[in-house]
């Protein structure tokens, strides 16, 4: 067993909704996927010098020598899905998410572990389907490099990562334009909820998993209510660590709920504090009626409306 370390740019790379593809057509994404693979990601990744690491399913993992390369690829393969999903029906398109992070790695037997990549999956839980998430670093080695668009997401709680990371998006050229093309999709005539990632006031990371845990909780409880349009998780921890302006998510008249929770032990206390100065107009669901963590459940859950945002309810 030979172990070694080195520094370098990984590229993590997932299908989102992968479950829900193979769920309403196995053969047929099995099929779409190999040949995404033999034309497109498999030559993208030798011709800027990557090397693939494993794949897992509907996720595949690269090593590369440099950021430049590593964001020369992606932006590659996200533009040529963009022209192969062109002629797709919407319920049939693969769509990648990616994640790219520069760090020490440990390599053993040709695979490899670390924070490194560790960090580069958790962007990749942070980018949007067809869109790219990197970290800090990335963006420095890049910058004057490259002719792409950072937008910056905020330093970042990533889950099992001991500091925060600070992360952005990419928008090449290509995607944009295929974004801009693409008709806006009508909202539902319901109300709709996206239940943001609680804060961790506490000082200990320890809590970090914790208050993840509960906001992931409270969306999947809400979710069951058919007559409410819930916000993916995804789309709701992209806020993750910054200072949310609710007039900025609202998409009609919007109504905010924002309270604290304190942990003594195994209780839980919320409170309703007073509304931060750029909310509207809110309202209070507790009174400060403690609650028992270990026997946190669904039906607590749904009545947990976190800091929110709610749109027509």
């Amino acid at each position: 067993m030979t172990t070694t370390r080195r520094l370098a740019a990984i590229l993590a790379a997932d299908v989102a909704g992968y479950s829900r593809l193979i769920g309403a057509d196995e053969s047929g994404t099995l099929k779409a996927l190999k040949a995404i693979r033999v034309e497109l990601i498999d030559p993208t990744i030798a011709a800027h010098n990557g090397r693939l690491v494993k794949t897992t399913g509907d996720g595949l993992l690269v090593e590369f020598g440099s950021v430049v390369d590593a964001l020369r690829c992606a932006t590659e393969v996200q533009a040529g899905m963009g022209e192969r999903n062109a002629t797709v029906p919407a319920n049939k398109r693969i769509d990648f998410r990616i994640g790219i992070n520069m760090g020490d790695i440990v390599v053993e037997d040709g695979d490899i572990f670390g924070d490194g990549v560790n960090v580069a999956a958790r962007l990749e839980a942070l980018a949007e389907p067809g869109g790219i998430c990197v970290s800090g670093r990335v963006q420095e080695d890049a910058t004057g490099k490259l002719d792409l668009s950072f937008e910056d997401m905020g330093e970042q709680a990533l889950k099992n990562i001991t500091r925060p990371v600070r992360a952005y998006r990419i928008a090449t050229g290509a995607v944009s334009a295929t974004a801009q093309e693409a008709p806006a999709l009508a909202l539902p005539d319901k109300p709709s909820i996206a239940v943001l990632p609680f804060q961790n006031m506490s000082g200990d990371p320890e809590q970090e998993y914790f208050a993840d845990g509960m906001v992931e909780e409270i969306i999947t409880a809400l979710s069951r209510i058919r007559w409410l349009l819930v916000i993916a998780r995804n789309s709701s921890f992209a806020y993750k660590g910054q200072t949310v302006d609710v007039k900025q998510l609202s998409v009609g008249a919007p109504k905010v709920d924002y309270f604290v929770i304190e942990r003594r032990g195994h209780m839980l206390t919320p409170s309703a504090p007073p509304l931060p100065e750029h909310t509207s107009t809110g309202t209070r669901r507790w009174s400060g009626r403690a609650f028992d963590s270990i026997t946190f459940s669904p039906e607590t859950s749904s009545r947990l409306q976190g800091c929110r945002y709610c749109r027509g309810g």
